[in-house]
């Protein structure tokens, strides 16, 4: 930690009002150490860590963090904001703000002492003595745990002990790290004798620590104390609270921590949990999959565990291991913010006997948001997990065939197999084989979607009746919509199939065996006999009315996908449409009508970004220097048809970009399919514009979406009012002008 902080990292007097002023104040702080190269990158990595999920902590702490490649080493900021600054914690501002930079390759050990401090900010004396010291490098000395800082501020925490204690304590070097060395100590009044004797290990072993380690001198070493934890043959757990000699023992709780960054979130909510178990009376041991990997659990701890805790934001890493025992799933704030109302719940189920089997709170969808999603906004991610894994077969094997007729001519499609008949030194004959292999990657599309969307559902036993289903409905021409009910139907089946109740003799075999033959038999009939026809029909009238499409009902189609490629930028809506294109043309002899479709929504997704990367060029005054600098790659993600491009400027300012881009995207959807504009490729942006029927019309298609688009966002930002003292872009001030800009409403 000596060489993360110093005292000029450190302003006591933090003077910002929000938090990307904040950010920017100490952000600059370590551009003049070296710290950071790039200033405005810097901070555009720490904005995208903010979007994910707020950093204010409740007890007044915003911990603002990110890895990026603009960091040249592992770097701390501390700040002091007397009136506080919203960091969207429920207890309201925090004042104490600390700024973590790591960079992209950190190594283990660096982490690991960042995710000290995290654990560090859960123990009241620290924040209390940060919150009370009056010098830059006292409060960095603090932070740092030189042990000058803590000798200074041990009486302030309010020790117990004698004066001679008190100074042996000072000299081990335990005073920031007590909290640890209590943890390793198990110091829960067992008795005095076991106490001073627990105590006098924990302080034997930190006497043996490095200066630069001791603020983590226990909080670091989680995984050791989660190792002299574990349950052993006739181990007293650290926590017990039952007699010397007595055939019981405490609860046993085993968790998992997470967080999107795995630096600061993952290891608060494991300090918490930790704490709160040992005042509940129970055994719990953490495990946290941080960003300097993660130490598995001994399988022999898990199998003893009472109860499972899953506290994270990112999908937790072979999680089968808990599969069968009481769960609590929650977001990683809630760890952090009420562990022990998480302990009472497992207990309650834990007596309730509420088990998982991998199915409530475990599925991959469940694990990236809330476990009490509607099932609407299940559905939807159901839905989404299907089709985001499907994109890529869909843009392989569309591009792969789309060059086999661009080198090979149209009649392609009818070449023999490259099997029977390939020629090293014909063209054509590479064309085909181009053309073969895209066709083999199409023919997953339908499995693949059917599999994924059931794997979002039930996890990994739904994969296999959910392929299953997907290539029956490929079988019988039921298409994209038998995809989508096959994939709906086995992960439902799986679903079922995982709430009986299971002898726990039998459920090794469940997943393996079990659970893929009975969903399979149930999903095959299910198709084959009963509603797979009736989907094959559905499916071919709507291809037919698809191209039966002309004049003004072409056009309105076109608006219509292009106000929803627009709408949220790459979001569900988005991916409905593309999906409904892509679906069109992953046939080996696509319709007119569908190739118009994949034209105008190819096109209408390239608008936003370009026509924000042409509104920054133009009237760049209106905009941060952060978005102008983003502008300048909205032309590269634009021209590849990326519309996630335009998202910093809709998160920034969306009740201006997203209605312009929606309006621009509409005319480029109603003038691409007006021109007959035609697309066989479901990707690529302006590089596959040989491959489009009628290019240059397309193109002024996309131009007039763009200029559009562009017209709006100028018009709109310029109505309206400036932010106090603000000044041209040549002449403002980053940390003013983010500010200023930042007032403006926030996409949620």
């Amino acid at each position: 930690m000596s060489d993360m902080i110093t005292a000029d990292l450190v302003d006591l007097d933090l003077s910002a009002d929000t938090k990307e002023a904040a950010a920017r104040s100490l952000a600059e702080r370590m551009v003049a150490q070296g710290r950071v190269t790039d200033l405005e990158g810097f901070l555009a990595d720490v904005a995208a860590r903010e979007a994910q999920m707020p950093t204010g902590l409740d007890g007044g702490i915003g911990i603002p963090h990110c890895r990026s490649t603009h960091v040249t080493e592992p770097t701390l900021a501390f700040g002091r904001s007397a009136p506080g600054i919203d960091f969207g914690a429920p207890d309201g501002p925090a004042d104490l703000i600390f700024l973590i930079a790591a960079p992209a390759g950190a190594d283990d050990a660096h982490l690991t002492i960042l995710s000290s401090l995290a654990r560090q900010l859960m123990n009241t004396d620290f924040t209390s003595a940060l919150r009370s010291v009056e010098d830059a490098g006292a409060a960095a000395a603090l932070i740092r745990g030189d042990e000058a800082a803590t000798a200074a501020t041990a009486p302030a925490e309010g020790t117990a002990a004698g004066a001679d204690e008190d100074a042996a304590s000072a000299n081990e070097g335990t005073g920031a790290g007590a909290h640890g060395a209590e943890e390793r100590a198990g110091a829960d009044a067992h008795g005095a004798d076991e106490g001073t004797k627990s105590a006098g290990e924990g302080a034997q072993g930190a006497a043996g620590a490095s200066k630069d380690t001791a603020v983590a001198s226990g909080a670091a070493s989680r995984d050791a104390t989660a190792a002299d934890t574990a349950p052993a043959p006739g181990a007293q757990a650290p926590a017990a609270d039952a007699p010397s000699g007595s055939d019981e023992r405490p609860f046993r709780i085993v968790a998992v921590t997470s967080c999107p960054t795995g630096i600061a979130h993952t290891y608060m909510a494991a300090e918490s949990l930790e704490n709160a178990g040992r005042e509940a009376g129970v055994e719990l041991v953490v495990e946290t999959q941080g960003s300097a990997g993660f130490t598995r659990l001994d399988p022999a701890v898990i199998a003893a565990a009472d109860g499972v805790i899953f506290a994270h934001d990112v999908p937790v890493r072979e999680k089968d291991r808990f599969a069968g025992k009481p769960t609590v799933d929650v977001g990683v704030k809630a760890g952090i913010n009420r562990p022990a109302e998480l302990i009472t719940e497992v207990r309650g189920k834990a007596e309730r006997g509420e088990v998982t089997a991998g199915a409530r709170g475990g599925t991959p969808v469940e694990r990236a948001g809330e476990s009490d999603d509607s099932y609407g906004t299940k559905l939807r991610k159901w839905l989404m997990t299907g089709v985001s894994y499907m994109v890529p077969f869909v843009a392989a094997g569309g591009l792969l065939i789309a060059l086999g007729f661009a080198i090979g001519g149209w009649e392609i499609n009818k070449a023999p197999s490259v099997m029977e008949h390939f020629s090293w030194t014909q063209v054509d004959s590479w064309a085909a084989l181009l053309f073969q292999i895209g066709g083999v990657a199409f023919g997953f599309l339908i499995p693949v979607l059917a599999g994924y969307i059931a794997y979002g559902m039930a996890d990994r036993p739904g994969l296999v009746p959910g392929f299953v289903g997907g290539m029956i409905s490929s079988t019988i021409a039921a298409g994209f919509l038998g995809g989508l009910v096959a994939g709906l139907l086995a992960g439902g089946v799986v679903l079922a199939i995982q709430r009986i109740k299971i002898p726990p003799v039998l459920r090794g075999i469940m997943p393996v065996v079990v659970i893929p033959l009975v969903s399979s038999i149930v999903v095959g009939f299910l198709m084959f006999v009963v509603i797979g026809k009736p989907i094959a029909e559905a499916q071919k009238g709507m291809t037919d009315w698809l191209d039966g499409l002309s004049g003004s009902n072409a056009i309105l189609l076109g608006v219509l996908l292009g106000l929803m490629m627009c709408f949220d930028l790459g979001g569900p809506v988005n991916k409905v449409a593309y999906a409904f294109a892509t679906a069109g043309i992953a046939v080996a002899d696509p319709s007119d009508s569908a190739m118009k479709v994949m034209a105008a929504v190819m096109a209408a997704g390239m608008v936003p970004p370009l026509a924000m990367a042409l509104a920054t060029t133009v009237r760049g005054k209106l905009f941060t220097q952060t978005e102008r600098e983003n502008g300048k790659a909205a032309w590269v993600l634009g021209a590849s048809f990326i519309s996630e491009g335009a998202i910093p400027f809709a998160a920034a300012d969306p009740l201006r970009v997203i209605p312009s881009s929606m309006v621009g995207g509409a005319v480029t959807g109603a003038l691409s399919m007006a021109f007959g504009a035609t697309l066989r490729a479901p990707h690529g942006g302006i590089f596959v514009v040989p491959l489009i029927g009628n290019p240059f019309l397309y193109l002024i298609a996309i131009a007039a979406g763009v200029c559009v688009t562009t017209a709006l966002v100028v018009i709109l930002k310029g109505l309206r009012k400036p932010a106090p003292g603000a000044t041209a872009p040549g002449a403002e001030s980053g940390a003013a002008a983010t500010a200023a800009e930042k007032k403006q409403p926030v996409a949620a």
